[in-house]
Parts: structure tokens; C-alpha cells; sequence
């Protein structure tokens, strides 16, 4: 890209990028050669070690993605609407529950509302817990875990798996997100007789028939995307950017979807206290032959892992479009990926994560999970969640010293929040409206996009 008077820019072309370039027009700059940053699928072909950007022609190979399952839950219903009229989607029922391996017991989430699958002693601990519970002061994850959910219900389930979730940091954060897991009484008591409601923030979801690819895909044609514009720097003295080509470009305004930290390390920005925490994650994306033992659950939150992950999913109990054409009516193959949480800074060396993937296999073959890998294929997600430390001011001081700059931050990693793809959207949406040129007396020309593709007829899924 060539030196050009200052104009406005969007950082990143993820979902929000995508969505925020939609109703901007601005120029969207993009690290990447393909659109929807972590929110994007690839295939693999068995015993191949070769990302393809696309489904082969055949369709002989397993789909993946980058961030492991990431299903659009909740959603302004004007968003999903978007979302439905870009691409064919279908809409499931969530199917999840915690696996303790050691016990080979499954419960169904979340878990306090399913006590009767556990031991009749148990039971009755919990129940006089939580009837005893009364609001207490708290102020870290930890300590409100103990707070809602008891001590019997943490040492059983909540403390080990949010240890590794957090990879050992949920008794120095503060508490967020707990919608993921509301605590009624009502609920509890039914579940621990009977059968009780479905509850939490994703009991309905959708996807897109052909993967998120398709819907990134579909949203980029869009836009005015410039893939391969990576930014390694940013001045915000002389609004200058420079990218990895060694090009540097004016600016005037920014539109930055990129993790809140990560603009404060490039913009040289002091903010005052020290940064907030996040975790990095490691994403094994494994196809497999099905073992007899495979659950037909979404997902499984794992709270006793030998090889140390949080999160089994199985891409295919979703839909068989992510397992290779011919097994997909036999399923007798599966499409999984696994999350394992680091402390942000920290990343495990190749030797590492191989030693560690062969853990992983091993671990799922004696559950019964599986039997042959065909496809072991590791991805790593820098900023995968956001924390905050209980009183911290440095998020809010970090995005006012970058709006005082002209730097806005839009959408979940860099307004350093947790929200779904629908929401992700959204805040795009608007970011993008809010910084449209509007000419008076003139309708804008149509957009010249040299990155356009051909879009096809999209229909309503089942």
C-alpha cells in the first residue's frame, strides 16, 4: 500500500471488522489471506497434514476450525436475520454435560441442575449447601464459585475445572460471565428428582451448513478487504501505521477490532497498572475413527484430564457435513477439538504441543472416544479470554488513551469482553454506521471492491 492522505481505516477482518466494513465502506486490513480471523473453518483430507482453504471437490476431508467450535448462541434477532439471509443455517438444541473420566460418569449441564445422576450422599450435601447459601462478599472467581455454588458442588466439579479453564488464575480474577451457569433452587431441587429444564445462554444455537468460512466468505465480498496488510506498528503521534510489507499509511481514524493489549504494545500507549490477564489457548483439531464409546454430546467440560485440557467438542455431533463425504452416513468417524488453556505470555515449543498431542490421542483412546487419528492438526489463539483483576481500572484507562489518539476498539478481544459471535456482529454494525462519510445531497456511488466475489442464492436452513 502506497503513502495516501490520512483517512480511516478498520483494523482486523474478523466478524466484527467484516460486519463494522459492511456499513463503513471503510478499507478493511486484514494479517491474513482469508476473512473471519479465529471465527473460520478449513479442511484437512485424512493422513494429510495440509490445511485447504476450501472443501475439496470431492469433499474427502474433515472440516475444522481455526478457534475451535464456535456456534452463534443469544443474538439480537435483526442480527440473525443478517446472518440467515447470508448463508443457509441450521438451528440444534444444545447436547452438553460434564465428563468425569475417573468415574466414567456423565452429567448433563449444568450441573446443579442434574444432581440425581450423582451419589445419594452427595445429593443431599449440595441441596442443604445451597438452601444454607446466603449472599456473601466476594471478590474473586474463586470465591464466588464457593459463594453460589457451594463447597461440595467446587470440589467436585467448579474448582478443578475453572483451574484449568483459567489456566490458575480463577482465584486472582475477578468473577464475570455468570449467566454461563445460573443457580436457581427451583431448577435444583426438580433436577435432583427429574428431569429439568434446559437453561443457560446457548440452549438454542445456529451454524452455517457449509461452515463459518462460508459466512466470512460472504460477508468479505462485501467489503473492501485488503488481505496480507498486517500491522507491526502504529504511531499514533504521526497516525501512522506500518505493516509487515515495511509500508506505512496515514491515518486519520481507527476502527481497531485487534486485542485491546496487543494495540497498547504497538501504539507504545502508557496506561498506568499493569495489564490485564488473558489466556491463551491451544486448539487440537482431530479427526478420527469413532471409537464405541464416543458420546453424542456437542461438547463435554472436563474437569480431570490427564493431559491437562478443558473442552472436548465433536464438530460432527453437530453436523455431518464436518466429517469426510463418504463417512458421513456410516459415522463411523468423528470430528473433534480439544481446548487446553496457557497464561497469556506463555506458549508451549513444537516439541511441546507434539508430545502433548500425542497425550491427547492416547487419553481419548482409552475413554473410548476414538480409535485410529487420522488428522492431528494443533492451532494456537493468542488472546483467546479476557480477565480482569478485582478494582482494575487499566481497560478503561487503555481505551480512552487510544480513543484520545483516534483509536476506537470494537468487538469482544479489543474491548477485552466476553460475547458470541451474534453480538460480535452487532457491535460492528454499529461501530461501522457510526463512522460512514455521508456526502449531503449526493448518494454515495457503488463501492468498487477488486477483493468481491460471486455470491449465490442462500436459503433459510433446517
Amino acid at each position: 500500500m502506497k503513502r495516501n492522505q490520512k483517512q480511516k481505516f478498520i483494523l482486523g477482518g474478523g466478524v466484527t471488522g467484516l460486519s463494522a466494513g459492511i456499513t463503513s465502506g471503510l478499507p478493511v486490513l486484514e494479517a491474513a489471506l482469508q476473512p473471519g480471523g479465529i471465527c473460520s473453518s478449513y479442511y484437512v483430507r485424512p493422513g494429510s497434514q495440509t490445511r485447504l482453504p476450501e472443501a475439496p471437490a470431492d469433499d474427502e476431508a474433515y472440516r475444522f476450525e481455526i478457534g475451535g467450535g464456535h456456534w452463534i448462541f443469544g443474538g439480537d434477532p435483526t442480527i440473525l436475520h443478517f446472518i440467515q439471509n447470508m448463508v443457509p443455517v441450521k438451528r440444534y438444541s444444545r447436547r452438553s454435560a460434564v465428563y468425569f473420566s475417573g468415574k466414567n460418569l456423565y452429567v448433563p449441564y449444568p450441573l446443579q441442575n442434574h444432581l440425581r445422576y450423582l451419589d445419594e450422599e452427595t445429593v443431599t450435601r449440595v441441596l442443604q449447601e445451597l438452601a444454607t447459601t446466603v449472599s456473601s462478599d466476594f471478590v474473586t472467581m474463586k470465591e464466588w464459585l464457593r459463594a453460589s455454588f457451594g463447597p461440595t458442588l467446587c470440589d467436585l466439579f467448579f474448582d478443578p475445572f475453572h483451574d484449568l479453564y483459567t489456566a490458575g488464575l480463577y482465584d486472582r480474577i475477578a468473577p464475570q460471565d455468570a449467566y454461563k451457569s445460573p443457580v436457581s433452587m427451583a431448577q435444583v431441587i426438580r433436577g435432583a428428582f427429574q428431569e429439568a429444564a434446559a437453561v443457560g445462554y446457548n440452549v438454542t444455537f445456529l451454524y452455517p451448513q457449509n461452515g463459518l468460512n462460508q459466512l466470512a466468505q460472504r460477508m468479505a465480498a462485501q467489503c473492501d478487504i485488503r488481505y496480507n496488510h498486517r500491522i507491526v506498528a502504529i504511531d499514533p503521534a504521526n497516525r501512522r501505521l506500518t505493516l509487515s510489507s515495511g509500508d506505512r499509511v496515514t491515518y486519520d481514524t481507527l476502527l481497531s477490532t485487534l486485542p485491546l493489549n496487543r494495540m497498547i504494545e504497538m501504539t507504545g500507549l502508557e496506561v498506568p497498572g499493569e495489564a490485564e490477564p488473558y489466556t491463551s489457548v491451544l486448539v487440537l483439531n482431530i479427526g478420527a475413527k469413532r471409537g464405541q464409546n464416543c458420546p453424542t454430546d456437542h461438547w463435554l467440560y472436563n474437569p480431570d484430564t490427564r493431559s491437562g485440557f478443558h473442552r472436548v467438542g465433536f464438530y460432527s455431533n453437530v453436523d455431518a457435513s464436518f466429517l469426510p463425504q463418504s463417512a458421513r452416513r456410516s459415522q463411523d468417524r468423528v470430528s473433534i477439538y480439544i481446548e487446553r488453556a496457557f497464561v497469556g505470555g506463555s506458549k508451549p515449543t513444537a516439541e511441546e504441543v507434539k508430545q502433548y498431542a500425542t497425550a491427547v490421542v492416547q487419553e481419548l483412546q482409552e475413554w473410548g472416544f476414538i480409535t485410529e487419528a487420522e488428522v492431528v492438526d494443533p492451532t494456537w489463539i493468542d488472546v483467546a479470554y479476557t480477565w480482569s483483576r478485582p478494582g482494575s481500572t487499566w481497560k478503561a484507562q487503555a481505551l480512552h488513551a487510544l480513543e484520545e489518539q483516534g483509536i476506537y476498539q470494537v468487538g469482544r478481544y479489543a474491548r477485552w469482553v466476553f460475547q458470541g459471535i451474534a453480538d460480535s456482529i452487532k457491535d460492528g454494525f454499529y461501530a461501522g454506521a457510526c463512522l460512514r462519510e455521508h456526502e449531503t445531497h449526493q448518494v454515495p456511488a457503488p463501492m468498487l471492491n477488486h477483493n468481491r466475489v460471486e455470491q449465490a442464492p442462500v436459503s433459510l436452513g433446517d
